[in-house]
């Protein structure tokens, strides 16, 4: 099952809104009140998708936008009038209220248009670039111990924490490795 992160200041609608996504099978849900809490689940976990209210209780949420892997979509759920404040073009927005399906068919189109974005990715990547990946993948789970899954969000996490594509931290980590 997918897994969504599900953020909103007011906890009885970050609840409300996880709770419809699990009931009906859509996601597994991850559920925070800020946009740092938001980014710390985004360096551990593979997610498609962010469902936020306008407003965090760190800011406004329009600012993570910058922070999401280029595969991972931004759904902001508020009021209408608070939504047209928002000024990003890279986020997505539904005005409430909204109906049960509506809210569910939006994540679904938003998770399958995330895994076509990461294929479509991936397979733009050249097998040099592949190679250069799984050899700094190796390199952690032999000197770190780690899963390659692991492995793969540790190199996902610094990539976006540099703002780096993920072959230019893959050869960092190389050079590092190697003069060691």
């Amino acid at each position: 099952m997918e897994t969504v992160i599900v953020a909103f200041e007011n906890t009885a609608m970050c609840r409300s809104f996880s709770d419809l996504l699990e009931s009906t099978g859509t996601a597994r849900c991850l559920t925070c009140r800020s946009g740092d809490e938001v980014r710390r689940l985004l360096a551990s976990q593979t997610t498609y998708c962010v469902v936020c209210s306008p407003h965090l209780a760190d800011g406004p949420a329009e600012w993570l936008s910058e922070d999401l892997p280029s595969f991972c979509s931004l759904l902001l759920v508020g009021a209408q009038h608070v939504l047209d404040h928002c000024g990003s073009d890279q986020v997505y927005k539904l005005a409430t209220p909204i109906r049960r399906e509506e809210a569910v068919s939006t994540v679904r189109l938003l998770l399958q248009f995330g895994h076509r974005t990461e294929g479509l990715l991936r397979s733009h990547r050249s097998s040099s670039d592949q190679e250069t990946i799984e050899r700094a993948k190796r390199l952690l789970m032999e000197r770190k111990g780690l899963s390659e899954e692991e492995a793969h969000r540790l190199l996902q996490k610094r990539s976006m924490d540099t703002g780096a594509r993920l072959v230019q931290t893959a050869r960092r980590m190389i050079r590092e490795y190697e003069r060691l």
